[in-house]
């Protein structure tokens, strides 16, 4: 189902700059009217996340659980707006940092991967103990991929749990958005994640040195090596192919039982939109896929933060 709330009038119509301009613009935080809590929250024995909780004022009409995509954390600019949005409308939001991320690269002995959906279920069943109100997840991006993923995984059971779920620019294909990703003209972006992500395997060495043969350096020269030679092995799974096979949200989408909305931009430049056909074949799913945008990078023109009104409407509005 194609999904429309408004018009979205780009604020730049190149989506480099669109995707880029995203990641710094300046966003607002009331966090004097919005105190945050840092909470550590442990789904497994040896792992803690850190979440970063607000409240409204007055009684919360609703729980958003919102998770960021690679390399990013609760701070990224887009969950700090979105957050910003929901609290003004009324609802809770709890940013989620997935493992390792935040600051937080030595609470667990793993790294994070696309499909890694256990922390979050653990944080959603624990909301569903805790609280009387409906809830749902956002996820940005590899975030977007969890989510989407998630709400598969549950079938049925996620409605007891679950209002719905959104994701945004996510990488449902995780094979065709990595090679995609190693384009020429994404050289920008394969230069940043992997620059982030020798920083948090080098803080790593002493948990995962039986996977760094290589000990004069780290060879790999795209995500997609990474993924090969750290992220599979390091999960248990035969490499890239693998796990790109096993972790991919299109191979749960179809099992989607709750409301889901997934906004992503035709010109996104990491991921083709032809990625997100699979989905329009599950009635719960509605897809509004933008002419521009970028990747999550869905400034607009008068309107400046569209994306997040889009969701706090779609929400608000009994979508979810």
């Amino acid at each position: 189902m194609l999904y429309s709330l408004s018009s979205y009038r780009p604020l730049f119509r190149n989506p480099h700059l669109a995707t880029i301009a995203a990641s710094y613009w300046p966003r607002r935080m009331d966090e004097r009217r919005f105190p945050v809590e840092a909470k550590l929250f442990r789904p497994e024995t040896d792992v803690q996340v850190l979440i970063h909780k607000q409240q409204p004022q007055g009684e919360a009409r609703g729980d958003v659980v919102l998770v960021h995509g690679l390399e990013g954390s609760a701070d990224s600019p887009y969950m700090r707006s979105l957050a910003q949005t929901l609290l003004e409308a009324g609802y809770a939001t709890h940013r989620m940092n997935i493992r390792t991320c935040g600051g937080t690269e030595f609470m667990c002995n793993t790294f994070y991967h696309a499909g890694l959906t256990t922390d979050l279920f653990a944080y959603v069943m624990d909301l569903d103990r805790r609280r009387r109100t409906p809830a749902w997840v956002v996820g940005f991006s590899l975030g977007g991929n969890m989510a989407l993923k998630l709400a598969g995984e549950m079938e049925l059971d996620a409605a007891r749990v679950l209002a719905g779920v959104v994701a945004v620019s996510a990488p449902v294909d995780l094979k065709a958005c990595a090679l995609r990703l190693a384009e020429r003209g994404n050289w920008l972006y394969q230069r940043h994640f992997l620059k982030s992500m020798r920083r948090r395997l080098k803080m790593r060495r002493d948990v995962l040195g039986d996977l760094l043969r290589d000990e004069g350096g780290l060879p790999f020269r795209s995500v997609y090596e990474f993924d090969d030679l750290i992220t599979g092995p390091a999960f248990g799974f035969d490499g890239a192919d693998h796990y790109y096979r096993t972790q991919s949200a299109n191979q749960y989408t179809h099992r989607i039982e709750v409301p889901a909305l997934v906004v992503a931009s035709q010109d996104d430049p990491l991921i083709a939109p032809e990625v997100y056909e699979p989905l329009r074949g599950n009635s719960n799913i509605q897809l509004l896929l933008t002419t521009h945008g970028g990747h999550c990078g869905f400034l607009g023109r008068g309107r400046r933060n569209w994306l997040d009104e889009q969701i706090r409407d779609w929400i608000s509005n009994g979508h979810g």
